[in-house]
This record gives C-alpha cells, sequence and structure tokens, in this order.
C-alpha cells in the first residue's frame, strides 16, 4: 500500500496539466477542459491526443480498488481522446480558433467494467474521481490521420458519429465554417437517451445560422422510440438523410466521416491478397461502398474516413 507522501511524489513525478473545468451533462458524460503545462503544438481538427492518471489513484468502483496489482500501482494509465471543441462561447457568429485556445476540451463518457465489449475501463472510474484543479498527465503531442486534409473546396461533407464519437467532428464543423465552406455540410450523432446529446443546443444554434447547415440527431432507448429503433445505418440505407436533407450522396463530391462504435462504422478485413470482407451486421462502409464510396485503407485515401472508438 502507498503511502501518501510516495502517491505526492509520483502525482509531482508524472502529471503535467491541470483539469480546469468540468461540464457534468449527465452521471456518466463529462465535457471538460484540460490545460497542460507546456503549450503544445497546433493541432488539425480531428486530432487526437492521451490523458492519464496513476494507476494508484482510486477509483468510483470500490471493488475495482481492491483488485487492483499492487506491482502496477506506479504505473500510468492512459487512453487516447480525440480533441473536442467548444465551438463558440457565447455569440454562434463568433466561432473560435483553436490557436487561440489555452486549453483542450474532451468529450468522455465513463465505461463501467461491465461495459460494451473491447472499452477499456480503466481510466475513467479514476477520471470520474477528480474535481476542478486536480491533476493529470496529458501527451506531449498531438496526431491522427481523421482530418478534413482532402476535402475540396466544393466538396459536400457529412459526418456520423454515436455518442462522444462527436468530439472529433466539432472542430472540424467549426473550422469549415470558419474558413467560408459554402457546400452542404450534414453532422448525424445517435445516441442511447436525449440526455446524451451534450453539444445539442451548441450545434442547433449553428444550424440557424447556417443555412448550408444541417444537424439531426437520434435516440434509441427513449420511450417515444423503442418499437422503432432508427440507426445512421437505416438513414443511409433507405434514403431518409437524403429526403430530410434534400441533398444527394454523390461520391464525386461527398466525404463522409464516421466515427464511434465499430458496429456503426462496419470497417472492412482484408486478406494478405487483398480481398476485402464487410463484418455483421451491415455498417455505414458496406452501405456506401455499395453506393460508389470508397473507404480508406492505408495510405490508399478514399472518400470515407473513419476512427474507431474502441
Amino acid at each position: 500500500m502507498l503511502t501518501s507522501e510516495e502517491i505526492r511524489a509520483l502525482r509531482e513525478q508524472h502529471y503535467n496539466a491541470t483539469l480546469t473545468e468540468i461540464q457534468e451533462l449527465n452521471p456518466e458524460l463529462w465535457i471538460i477542459r484540460v490545460k497542460p503545462d507546456e503549450e503544445l503544438p497546433p493541432y488539425k481538427p480531428g486530432q487526437y491526443t492521451t490523458l492519464g492518471l496513476g494507476d494508484w489513484e482510486p477509483t468510483n468502483d470500490p471493488e475495482h480498488n481492491e483488485d487492483v496489482n499492487e506491482n502496477l500501482k506506479t504505473k500510468l494509465v492512459r487512453r487516447a481522446y480525440s480533441m473536442s471543441f467548444p465551438m463558440y462561447e457565447d455569440d454562434p457568429r463568433q466561432l473560435m480558433d483553436p490557436a487561440d485556445m489555452d486549453y483542450y476540451e474532451f468529450y468522455i463518457t465513463l465505461v463501467a467494467r461491465d461495459g460494451e465489449e473491447g472499452q477499456d475501463p480503466s481510466l475513467t472510474p479514476r477520471l470520474w474521481m477528480l474535481k476542478e484543479g486536480d491533476r493529470l498527465w496529458m501527451g506531449p503531442k498531438v496526431t491522427g490521420h481523421y482530418t478534413l486534409e482532402h476535402v475540396g473546396p466544393d466538396d459536400q461533407i457529412i459526418f456520423a458519429a454515436t455518442g462522444t464519437g462527436e468530439a472529433p467532428h466539432n472542430c472540424m464543423i467549426a473550422e469549415l465554417m470558419r474558413n467560408g465552406h459554402r457546400p452542404e455540410i450534414i453532422s448525424v450523432v445517435c445516441v442511447r437517451y436525449a440526455r446524451d446529446l451534450g453539444y445539442q443546443s451548441t450545434n442547433e444554434r449553428l444550424e440557424h445560422l447556417h443555412p448550408n447547415y444541417h444537424y439531426i440527431t437520434l435516440t434509441t432507448r427513449e420511450a417515444h422510440n423503442l418499437n422503432r429503433k432508427v440507426y445512421i445505418q437505416d438513414l443511409v440505407r433507405t434514403g431518409e438523410l437524403e429526403d430530410h436533407t434534400g441533398i444527394a450522396l454523390d461520391p464525386e463530391r461527398t466525404h463522409v466521416y464516421i466515427c464511434g462504435n465499430p458496429d456503426m462504422i462496419g470497417v472492412p478485413n482484408y486478406t494478405r491478397e487483398g480481398d476485402k470482407s464487410y463484418p455483421s451486421p451491415t455498417g455505414m462502409v458496406e452501405l456506401l461502398e455499395s453506393r460508389g464510396f470508397k473507404a480508406d485503407h492505408r495510405r490508399d485515401k478514399g472518400n470515407i474516413h473513419f476512427e474507431e472508438y474502441w
């Protein structure tokens, strides 16, 4: 068992950032702002960095605290998170520029020990024990290829996200609007409950100001739609997305960004020979490729870009 002095020394040794703000949207969903001790290099909208806390820190799960391996208690628990973005402060006509900010925003959900398969519950139960002003570790760089690099000025753009997969899209959308992008921009977000739409009011205010911006939300566990759950894939499969927005899914002039649940994305599997197969259930990649789109694959870039969240 580590002493309080040993814990203090470990924190001073490893932690290099301060948690400056917590917005608790619901007990399992936070927007947080983190200010690093040293200025990080500029980042591109859509990129990510890493947050961490010591394995010695307590969690919000007493049973887990008892199970921790004593040999690991001086190690950092780390997790990659996409940069989210507040988009604007008070006036939606005054979009923020990441270069002018001295903090980084993250959109984080609490991962329980019995959560979705593949999700790591090690960091967030510790993060949920922090309060504003507490210290944590932040990675020394920002990286990632999930960016607007390949989008042209005449391309329409569709962002599809589940849950906190909306985070990187916020910064991308603000960047496009700040640069005067004129073609259509569509953001579709699917969550379980309406309370999980952390950026809904922010985006709806932008939607009122920008005729080319469409913000669409879906919930799957509210009482009014339990008998007819609609997922993002359904909007594409049935043509409802095109009917709702009035635009065509034209692969010649459309880029699609998909972030979140791997089942929603449906990343293809490739053999050594280059043969491709799609997972089940049918995901967005398969639906879009059946309509002439092409997903990124290694260095071969297409017009479907994706980021899996676990």
